[in-house]
């Protein structure tokens, strides 16, 4: 039979319910977000949808993001460097088919956009839920206008569009198309940079996207589908993936009452009101800028966990975009409160996202196997830096026998050795030993830790 990841486990004979005390013991917990992840408006429409339905609150939660993300529009802006971050998101809701809610999911977030527009049309932003094909498709849904033979096709103003990808699975198909470029154009979408022609036979172009995307797949089908490719080429790194099932059993579900709907829709019109979203053929007249406290959070989580590649390079790849990410739903979380100024509340809510994400990812691309073993390996990398911190130099025979007194795998120490020296920038550095003219035998390397560095890892 077969497990989440494709394993096969060996049925038991009749009879067979002895233990074999030498199999690691490989069973895990579904990742659970933090509640801090419902912070504000956000929590407040997730508990409003999860009441008295089977739909999963946070993955509400995560859908409201991106529509609300979406009908902020690309007026607030946060400049990091010299990229301008808008409050765009890609969420990728993953849960098994018949158990993840998925479609229960987006259905508050589809009433909440009713209401809104019953309030006033103009606020809430345009709508794509016929599966996405192709970049030229893609690209026409906001074009810039184009000649057909005479006729003059008037561009599409409003640049904002929430793409609902019920069955992601499509979208991955389309990208094994040879010649087919709709993963790009999507990477593109994520940065907010301008679409233009692929071909000199099409001329359409789509300038400064302003693209929302909620997708939902099954495990299996993600597994499946995604590739190498889109692994190392930065496309399933702009999405915010969450493992998200239905918490309850409900026989008989409750819709939410309108007037809750409606309150929620008039709160999320006075966000909108706030950030001047209907202002939209202007691009970043309101700047986001971080508190001093905010700032100093932030540093501490850039230089430890949203760098962490713990997890293996597979799924590193996954979460390469952490840190732009936890400032965009910051920025969500910041505006929702009517706030230019993104404060330690918004990080900490924004990072419960991050933290999720995380998790979901390495629960469904790590084996189990593979999971407890990254466990011993961030041990042993942390006894490793403090042992090297207490005593300055060691060589590799030092740290097997006086760190680990003997007690940790070959493996396990080569495992930690290299996530130290492979860690961007390197935890610690090896150099030769110094070697006596004429000396034969093995060259001996001398471990230290790298000027300036400090454990890897951030202590929750």
């Amino acid at each position: 039979m077969r497990g989440l990841h494709g394993a096969t486990f060996a049925q038991s004979a009749p009879g067979d319910d002895h233990v074999d005390d030498d199999s690691p013991d490989t069973h895990r917990n579904a990742p659970q977000p933090d509640p801090v992840c419902l912070y504000g408006l956000v929590g407040d429409v997730a508990r409003a949808g999860g009441e008295g339905t089977e739909a999963n609150p946070y993955a509400i939660a995560a859908n409201f993001m991106a529509y609300l993300s979406c009908a902020i529009g690309r007026g607030p802006y946060l400049a990091v460097g010299n990229t301008w971050h808008h409050a765009r998101l890609f969420i990728l809701h993953i849960g098994r088919s018949g158990r993840g809610r998925k479609g229960d999911a987006v259905s508050l977030v589809n009433r909440l956009d009713t209401a809104l527009r019953q309030l006033r049309e103009t606020a809430a932003p345009p709508i794509h839920r016929g599966g996405l094909s192709s970049r030229e498709g893609l690209v026409s849904l906001f074009h810039d206008g184009y000649k057909q033979g005479k006729l003059e096709v008037p561009a599409i103003l409003d640049k904002r569009l929430w793409v609902v990808e019920s069955e992601f699975a499509n979208v991955l198909h389309q990208g094994r198309r040879e010649g087919n470029t709709l993963s790009a154009a999507l990477r593109d979408c994520w940065d907010g940079v301008c679409l233009k022609p692929a071909t000199k036979s099409n001329r359409l172009y789509a300038s400064h996207p302003h693209l929302c995307l909620s997708g939902a797949i099954s495990p299996s089908e993600l597994l499946g589908l995604m590739r190498a490719r889109e692994l190392t080429n930065g496309f399933a790194n702009r999405f915010l993936m969450l493992w998200a099932e239905r918490e309850k059993v409900v026989p008989f579900p409750k819709a939410t009452p309108q007037e809750t709907v409606d309150t929620l829709a008039a709160r999320m019109l006075g966000v909108l009101d706030f950030v001047q979203a209907e202002r939209v053929t202007e691009r970043d007249h309101m700047r986001i800028e971080l508190t001093a406290q905010a700032q100093g959070l932030y540093s501490q989580l850039y230089r430890g966990e949203l760098i962490d590649d713990s997890a293996g390079e597979r799924v590193t790849a996954l979460l390469e975009r952490r840190a732009p990410m936890l400032l965009r739903l910051a920025m969500i979380f910041a505006l929702s409160d009517l706030q230019t100024r993104i404060d330690v509340q918004h990080i900490q809510a924004a990072m419960g996202w991050i933290r999720h994400g995380v998790e979901s990812a390495k629960f469904v691309f790590v084996k189990a196997t593979d999971a407890a073993a990254s466990v011993r390996t961030t041990a042993a990398v942390k006894k490793i830096v403090d042992f090297l911190r207490d005593k300055g130099t060691a060589t590799r025979w030092q740290i097997t026998t006086e760190c680990f007194q003997g007690h940790a795998s070959k493996s396990t120490i080569d495992a930690a050795i290299e996530r130290l020296l492979l860690a961007s920038p390197p935890q610690i550095t090896v150099q030769p030993e110094p070697r006596i003219r004429g000396a034969r035998g093995r060259q001996t390397n001398i471990y230290a830790l790298s000027v300036g560095q400090s454990v890897p890892v951030i202590e929750r």
